[in-house]
């Protein structure tokens, strides 16, 4: 499946310098259904913190360990009163292979405390098109396991505010300060 949105991770030109957008009133606001290992996991488990949503699977080379790795970073710089206000949620996109137990036993590998999440590989597509995430699975090449294959997804990092309104879009997490700089302003706001 193919969406278009959030930029690509597998182009050619890419400007690896982040850029934060604004995209408030621009996307739906966080409303998800998935798989943790404890179950269902929904955007009420987000509620009162700034959530940092990022797309990916346990088996990436490249994108993801280095996001989740930023992103473990940026969450140890700030005052831990405001790390308290930040969850990470991780969703992959490769519901195949990512079980919940597996895409949770990645995430706590950052010790950032993230949230992992899967679901069917409908329920993936649908949040996917909610919020115009590009990713791609591509067939196993034939005389090969079923679960050899390659995933390609946008490296976009969503960020939402404390009730859950979409705010922000990160191209990356590569400038763990240009990201600080701009969620304080959210992580400081009352919850309402």
């Amino acid at each position: 499946m193919v969406f278009g949105g959030a930029l690509p991770a597998t182009s050619i030109a890419v400007d690896i310098n982040t850029k934060v957008y604004n995209i408030k009133r621009n996307l739906p606001d966080l409303h998800f259904s998935l798989e943790g290992t404890h179950g269902k996991v929904n955007e009420q488990a987000l509620k009162g913190k700034v959530a940092l949503v990022f797309f990916g699977y346990a088996s990436c080379p490249d994108i993801c360990p280095t996001t989740m790795a930023d992103l473990s970073s940026l969450r140890r710089s700030l005052d831990p009163k405001l790390a308290a206000n930040l969850q990470i949620l991780f969703i992959s996109v490769d519901p195949h292979r990512d079980t919940p137990k597996i895409i949770q036993a990645y995430v706590d590998a950052f010790d950032n405390g993230a949230i992992g999440v899967t679901g069917t590989a409908e329920e993936i597509a649908d949040i996917a098109k909610r919020y115009r995430v590009a990713y791609q699975i591509s067939k196993p090449a034939p005389g090969t396991a079923d679960n050899n294959y390659e995933v390609m997804h946008a490296q976009g990092i969503y960020i939402f505010d404390k009730q859950g309104h979409a705010r922000l879009l990160a191209s990356n997490a590569d400038d763990t300060e240009l990201l600080k700089e701009n969620l304080i302003p959210l992580l400081v706001e009352e919850y309402k």
